[in-house]
């Protein structure tokens, strides 16, 4: 040992394998200190009163964080747990410790940075150097073709420039035994009552139990690629919304840093050397790269991408209309795939991607309400949330991101027809159109009189009337958008 005490303050890196402060500490010969703060700004409200971080986000982040210390407890070390501000928190025990360097993995949005900044001035006033490692993407920014500034506003140039001449780190090794802690008081993992929050009762139709923490991700990563061989059809099954396996399911473990994407790629590469390499095993790569996108863009951005008019500075006069917001929420709109979605989401914390297109599309090109309620509804609810994936797909659904093409929108009847065509998923989350026979579950409003009756759904009664004509309000919300991209 060198003498030398590092803290480690871990933030959405919630892992022990490819973790580069800790990696460096270790080089260092240096007393390690892992901590974890629950700041309690976290479970705030948001700026449209939901609370910040829901039940389901919560309830996986405590699950994460007891896997981190029993992960750390069987390397010979623990966690440090601690509720309040980092930027006081962590000052006072460098004092208390003697701490000579705090290592943390730093973030690229306006409220992280603000605590960063933070906690830098109370470290520099006791003259302890604070170093700041970037772990969360698959490309590190040290790789890229390209200055942060310089950043291609399309995806497509991202990627091309990205892929021909950029390549992926190898993953830091995974320490085999660490120091014991000092002689200080580890702290207790709050509960969620604690953290303000009820139990969220898991909900039977579920595509999946999620389960928070580093054992819970290697163990997914390792069913979808090796035990249920999924990942060769990965580009065909990707768009489902029923069952466990139609996609990696990898996010929420991603969100929160239990799985480095960088661990991902190396185990794709492993499949394609021993399986098969296609465009499916391409494609999963491919997604990855998305999520870098949005965080590089974000870095670029700062602020911008939570402003209503986005990265396009785009002013549309949107709507705060509460009433019909809360339908959408509480999937009463009329349409069924919007509906099926939105009960999934409130009732596990989790919806697939296809869903969060065509409920986005819904909220933005029918009803005209302001895109960042939904942002923020989803970054209560997700247990996947990503701050920067959250709100740049939100801004390119609104049509107000960098990379949008103007007014697209979902045709939800369509897209409920091509993404489940028997109405498997849409039975699953509104029981009250099981009776309804084919394709009728798509369009129930087309139901006649004679029909309601025989298949006992009342409109109205049973299942709502559609909140708007579909495609008079895409038209009335294309003027709005077409009139404020002129100004």
């Amino acid at each position: 040992m060198s003498g030398k005490k590092i803290l480690i303050w871990y933030r959405h890196d919630l892992r022990i394998h490819d973790h580069e402060p800790m990696y460096e500490a270790i080089q260092a010969k240096a007393e390690v200190i892992p901590l974890y703060c629950f700041d309690g700004r976290q479970f705030a409200t948001t700026g449209f009163g939901f609370p910040k971080t829901g039940a389901f986000r919560a309830k996986f982040l405590l699950e994460s964080v007891a896997d981190l210390r029993n992960s750390l407890q069987k390397l010979g070390s623990n966690l440090v747990i601690r509720q309040g501000l980092p930027e006081e928190i962590i000052p006072s025990l460098v004092q208390k410790l003697q701490i000579d360097a705090v290592y943390f993995q730093g973030e690229v949005t306006s409220e992280e940075l603000a605590v960063e900044a933070a906690l830098e001035t109370a470290l520099s006033q006791l003259q302890v150097p604070v170093t700041r490692f970037w772990g969360a993407t698959l490309y590190h920014p040290d790789n890229l073709p390209f200055d942060a500034v310089q950043l291609p506003e399309l995806f497509t140039n991202f990627r091309k420039q990205v892929e021909k001449k950029s390549t992926v780190e190898t993953t830091f090794t995974t320490p085999q035994k660490l120091p014991k802690l000092p002689d200080i008081e580890v702290g207790e993992l709050p509960s969620l009552v604690d953290l303000g929050l009820d139990l969220p009762e898991y909900d039977q139709r579920g595509v999946l139990q999620f389960q928070g923490g580093e054992t819970a991700g290697k163990a997914r990563l390792k069913h979808y690629f090796w035990q249920q061989n999924c990942l060769k059809d990965y580009k065909q099954t990707r768009n489902g919304m029923l069952g466990a396996d139609y996609s990696s399911k990898f996010s929420p473990w991603l969100a929160l840093g239990c799985l480095s994407p960088r661990c991902i790629y190396e185990q794709v590469q492993e499949y394609e050397e021993q399986r098969i390499k296609n465009d499916s095993t391409y494609w999963l790569v491919f997604e990855l790269l998305w999520r870098d996108f949005f965080r590089f863009i974000c870095e670029k951005h700062g602020k911008k991408i939570f402003r209503q008019s986005g990265l396009r500075g785009i002013r549309i006069p949107w709507k705060e209309d509460w009433e019909r917001f809360q339908l959408w929420q509480e999937g009463n709109t009329g349409y069924p795939l919007v509906d099926a979605n939105m009960r999934e989401l409130a009732a596990t914390g989790f919806m697939s991607n296809r869903g969060r297109q065509n409920v986005a599309s819904f909220l933005t090109k029918n009803l005209g309400i302001n895109w960042q309620m939904g942002a923020e509804w989803f970054e209560s609810l997700l247990i996947d949330y990503d701050v920067c994936s959250n709100w740049g797909n939100w801004n390119y659904t609104a049509g107000v991101g960098n990379d949008a093409r103007g007014f697209r929108y979902f045709n939800i009847p369509k897209q409920s027809k091509d993404y489940d065509p028997k109405g498997e998923y849409i039975r699953h989350w509104l029981p009250e159109l099981t009776s309804l026979p084919g394709g009728k579950v798509h369009e129930p409003w087309k139901l006649s009189a004679t029909e309601q009756k025989n298949f006992g759904v009342r409109l109205g009664v049973d299942y709502p009337h559609p909140v708007v004509d579909f495609f008079k309000s895409v038209q009335a919300n294309e003027k709005i958008y077409e009139q404020a991209s002129k100004i």
